[in-house]
């Protein structure tokens, strides 16, 4: 069995935890039923994504974009999936939406006691990372910067090592709901899906309410199709696209608390009028920082990983 894993050109630590997380959960099912995928983090029940005619096994996955699959296809064996919304659509019992596998992670041995070094993170979404300077942004806003485009598992001790997090990346809010770290929703988009987002908080009793926060630059005004400074870039009128971006590399530091820019195009004056277009960002990104952060419940969380965890134990019996 494998699990499946969408290798993003740009990194994104959430779709990264597939790579270990059910060698930890599931130990020994990389060597049964090798005709089996294991389809687990993420929000990837499409039909498109995922290839027809082989046997897929679902645990905690999401539905987000295009259409649904017909898990009634003997092919899909679908054992829980992350919340009631993605459980509705699939035709599924809503106690079947549990939560995210991601809820589990605190339970590993190397994420356990870590010390507190940050006060308050910010962990944007990967095309926030990717486009804009949220870097230089919150410095003067007063937030540690964590870049979810990291190695998976440094982004995850950041997390679980700061007071609190202000994530706009829906992952970023899971493992800081995980590890107990009251945490803040910020959107860049008026037009985000949040389907997934409340998918996740409803299985959790969380609420999700994002904080607006204008984006930070031009070229994630034109990544995300939306307004900076008043200017619109919803792909219409012949705008550029912005130009690829490679993503962070594994060994390279994820955490800075610096407003020096990490390229020599952001220096000098170019580097202070990009500054001062991206003020909006900082005093909303500052402004949100500052609201009443929020858990879901201690209980209602312990009960969604032992019924995670009961889940696990029969696949256990009827595959391993």
């Amino acid at each position: 069995m494998q699990p499946y894993y969408w290798a993003s050109h740009h990194g994104n630590f959430g779709d990264d935890l597939n790579l270990w997380l059910w060698d930890y959960l599931l130990p020994g099912f990389r060597d049964v039923h090798a005709d089996t995928m294991l389809v687990g983090v993420g929000t990837v029940l499409n039909p498109v994504l995922l290839p027809p005619g082989q046997k897929k096994l679902v645990i905690g996955s999401g539905y987000g974009y295009g259409e649904a699959p017909d898990i009634n296809d003997p092919e899909w064996d679908v054992r829980c999936v992350r919340g009631p919304l993605t459980a509705a659509k699939l035709g599924l019992p809503l106690d079947r939406g549990i939560t995210d596998p991601a809820a589990l992670i605190p339970d590993m041995p190397e994420f356990q006691n870590l010390p507190k070094i940050h006060k308050k993170t910010f962990v944007p979404h990967w095309e926030s990372a990717e486009f804009g300077m949220w870097q230089s942004v919150c410095e003067p806003a007063g937030l540690t910067w964590l870049d979810p485009r990291g190695e998976a598992k440094s982004v995850i001790r950041a997390i679980a090592q700061s007071e609190m997090i202000v994530a706009e990346s829906m992952h970023g809010a899971i493992l800081a709901d995980a590890f107990r770290v009251p945490w803040i929703a910020v959107s860049t988009s008026r037009s985000i899906n949040n389907f997934k987002w409340n998918d996740w908080a409803q299985s959790v009793g969380a609420t999700y309410n994002p904080h607006f926060v204008p984006v930070s630059t031009r070229a994630e005004a034109v990544a995300k199709k939306t307004k900076f400074w008043g200017m619109s870039f919803d792909g219409g009128g012949g705008q550029q696209q912005p130009a690829h971006h490679e993503p962070a590399s594994a060994d390279a530091s994820v955490m800075t608390r610096t407003a020096a820019p990490a390229a020599p195009a952001q220096s000098g004056l170019r580097g202070m009028a990009k500054q001062v277009l991206a003020a909006p960002s900082i005093l909303a990104l500052w402004q949100a920082s500052r609201t009443e952060p929020q858990l879901s419940p201690d209980e209602m969380l312990q009960d969604k990983k032992q019924r995670f965890r009961a889940v696990l134990d029969e696949i256990r019996r009827d595959y391993f």
